[in-house]
């Protein structure tokens, strides 16, 4: 794809027992080199190289749907929308190409509150899922919403709370609030991963035996982060509580052999962890079509 030109969209269906997920991409974030926190840029540079990636990562961004019989449609995130650059905005575009309309979506599930994560929700002004209700961590809201959160952000981080006040507006007679590790959706349970923000948020997608874990911001840059989880990025809230939780998750997942996703895993987005050496390698799902 030459530089500059726009993504196609992108929808991937997995089937998971009864349910079906699809991972909505909504195209990539050109980074930088300089975002990357914890480690040396001369690692971080040469971890990139080792993954056969460029130095200035491109950054992938992925949403998530959830269909089944008898339940709506349930999306988790919604992509940059409007405010992101020519290589984002994608979600609109993978949605459609399932069959699912916007007006039909009844529950948006937010990991939380960053702009390519929430900056979906709004499409043209107006609410872009109409009948949606949207759930989010009550720790995110506290941090990102109310009255008086934005004088008191620093003053690079402003815009952040901007778009996330205006996207979450046309909601606010249908906002859920979770503290995490309840059931949001019949088979879908909160994970709370405090880090890269207060109440950032991963989903349990269960159905029979099958059990899908979208972690959604544990790992920002597949190349540098499953080899070094020391390394954190730049937008991290709190960039040690990230980091531990980047090493509890992991760990965890890595033990028990669970399946995986992630908002920012490279397209599909889908696979499993294990341990190597000091650190850790991403094994992709091998890819079967759902029925």
């Amino acid at each position: 794809m030459a530089e500059g030109s726009k993504p196609l969209p992108g929808a991937l269906r997995w089937q998971l027992g009864d349910l079906t997920v699809t991972v909505l991409n909504d195209g990539y974030l050109q980074g930088s080199i300089d975002l990357v926190t914890g480690i040396s840029k001369a690692e971080a540079g040469s971890l990139q190289a080792a993954g056969f990636r460029a130095e200035a990562p491109r950054i992938t961004l992925n949403a998530f749907l959830i269909t089944g019989p008898g339940r709506k449609p349930v999306l988790i995130d919604t992509g940059f929308g409007a405010f992101g650059g020519d290589t984002l905005g994608r979600v609109p575009g993978a949605l459609a190409l399932t069959g699912v309309k916007p007006e039909e979506i009844e529950t948006v599930l937010l990991t939380h509150l960053h702009p390519d994560h929430a900056g979906g929700l709004l499409a043209g002004g107006e609410a872009a899922y109409p009948n949606a209700e949207i759930v989010l961590h009550a720790d995110e809201a506290a941090h990102w919403l109310g009255e008086d959160v934005l004088s008191r952000a620093p003053d690079e981080a402003k815009p952040y709370f901007e778009i996330a006040a205006k996207a979450t507006a046309p909601y606010a007679g249908r906002t859920r609030m979770i503290s995490g590790g309840e059931e949001v959706v019949p088979g879908v349970t909160a994970v709370h991963l405090p880090g890269h923000t207060p109440g950032h948020t991963g989903f349990r997608i269960a159905s029979g035996d099958k059990v899908l874990m979208m972690w959604t911001d544990v790992v920002h840059l597949p190349a540098i982060q499953f080899k070094q989880p020391e390394a954190g990025v730049s937008f991290d809230v709190d960039g040690d509580q990230a980091r531990a939780t980047r090493k509890r998750i992991l760990d965890e997942v890595a033990g028990s052999r669970s399946f995986i996703g992630g908002s920012h895993l490279e397209f599909p987005a889908l696979g499993y962890v294990v341990r190597e050496s000091a650190g850790y390698s991403f094994v992709p799902e091998l890819w079967v079509a759902a029925q």
